[in-house]
C-alpha cells in the first residue's frame, strides 16, 4: 500500500512540473533539462553506479575516469532533455517538425516500402527514440512502435496520449505476434527497440562490445517471417537539433540453420547498434544491466 501511494504522488508531482516545463519555451525546457540531468546524476546513486560500472565495462581501455565520469553525467542529461521533448510533443506539428529533426537516407526506406512487405525499424534506447517514432509519423509514414505496457496505468495512459499527438501508436511486446505481422502485410512500418537484457522475450548470446549479451531476435524472426526489410534507423541529438539517419537494410543470411542464422543476423544489426553508441556514448541508456544474463 505504502508503496502504492508513493507511485501516485510522483506521478501528480511528474505532471505538475510536465506542465510548467510546457509553459515554458522549448530551448528554456532543455537547459533547465540539463540542470535537472545533473541533478539526477548526483542524486541518483544507484542509477549513477551501473551507469558509470557499465561504462568502464564497455571502455575498460579506451576512456580515462575522468571520462567516464563526464560521459555518465551528459547520459543523465540526455536522457532529461528527452523528457523535456516528449512534454512538448503538443507543440511539435507538420509545419515545425523540419525545425527539430532532419531525416537522411529517406530513399532507403521509399525503395524498401516499393517491394511491399512492409519494414521492419530496429533501433535502441538511443538520443529520443520517441521523437524518432514522432518524426517519422510526421513525414507520412505509416506505422507502429512495439513497446512494454507499463503497468502503473495512468504513466502508461499518459504516455501514449503524448505518442497519439502525433498518431504513434503502440503495440505491447506481450501481444500476439500476429498483429505485428499483419501490420507488416498492410507494408507498414513495425519500430522495434531491441537493446536491452529482457527476460520476457526469447533472445540470443551476441558480442556487444565484446561481451556476451542476451539480444532480442524478435526484429530477425519478425523479418523472416514477414520477408519485411530489416533497417536499422537511429536519432542523433548534435548542435540543438536532431539528425535521424536512416541505415542501409540488413542482408539477412540464409543458410537453412535457424539457429546459427539467428545469432548471425541478430549480431549483425547489433554491431550497427553498436556503432551508434561508441560514437555517441552519453546518448545511450547505460543504466540499463546490458549484460546481467550470462550464458550457461
Amino acid at each position: 500500500m505504502k508503496y502504492k501511494f508513493r507511485r501516485y504522488y510522483l506521478y501528480y508531482l511528474g505532471r505538475i512540473v510536465a506542465f510548467f516545463i510546457y509553459l515554458l519555451p522549448i530551448d528554456m525546457g532543455l537547459y533547465l533539462a540539463r540542470v535537472i540531468g545533473r541533478m539526477a546524476f548526483h542524486a541518483l546513486r544507484y542509477y549513477r553506479d551501473i551507469t558509470i560500472s557499465n561504462l568502464k565495462n564497455a571502455f575498460e581501455n579506451e576512456k580515462s575516469e575522468g571520462e567516464i565520469r563526464r560521459t555518465a553525467k551528459k547520459v543523465f542529461e540526455n536522457l532529461a532533455k528527452n523528457a523535456v521533448e516528449l512534454v512538448n510533443f503538443p507543440k511539435i506539428n507538420k509545419t515545425n517538425i523540419d525545425k527539430f529533426v532532419e531525416l537522411k537516407n529517406t530513399d532507403i526506406l521509399d525503395r524498401a516500402f516499393r517491394k511491399g512487405h512492409g519494414i521492419i525499424i530496429v533501433t535502441a534506447h538511443f538520443g529520443n527514440w520517441e521523437l524518432m517514432a514522432a518524426a517519422l509519423r510526421l513525414k507520412g509514414y505509416p506505422g507502429v512502435t512495439i513497446g512494454r505496457r507499463i503497468y502503473f496505468e495512468k504513466y502508461d495512459r499518459y504516455l501514449n496520449w503524448l505518442r497519439k499527438t502525433h498518431d504513434v501508436d503502440v503495440v505491447y511486446r506481450d501481444e500476439s505476434p500476429r498483429r505485428a505481422l499483419n501490420i507488416l502485410k498492410e507494408n507498414r512500418i513495425v519500430g522495434i527497440v531491441a537493446d536491452q537484457d529482457v527476460d520476457s522475450v526469447e533472445g540470443v548470446f551476441v558480442k556487444f562490445f565484446g561481451q556476451p549479451a542476451y539480444t532480442p531476435i524478435g526484429p530477425v524472426a519478425l523479418a523472416k517471417a514477414s520477408g519485411a526489410s530489416l533497417i536499422p534507423v537511429f536519432i542523433i541529438r548534435q548542435n540543438g537539433r536532431h539528425i535521424l539517419m536512416i541505415e542501409k537494410a540488413i542482408e539477412l543470411i540464409e543458410t537453412g540453420n535457424k539457429v546459427a542464422d539467428l545469432v548471425t543476423n541478430t549480431q549483425e544489426w547489433s554491431d550497427v547498434v553498436e556503432s551508434y553508441i561508441r560514437r555517441y556514448p552519453e546518448q545511450w541508456v547505460w543504466m540499463h544491466p546490458r549484460w546481467k544474463t550470462k550464458p550457461v
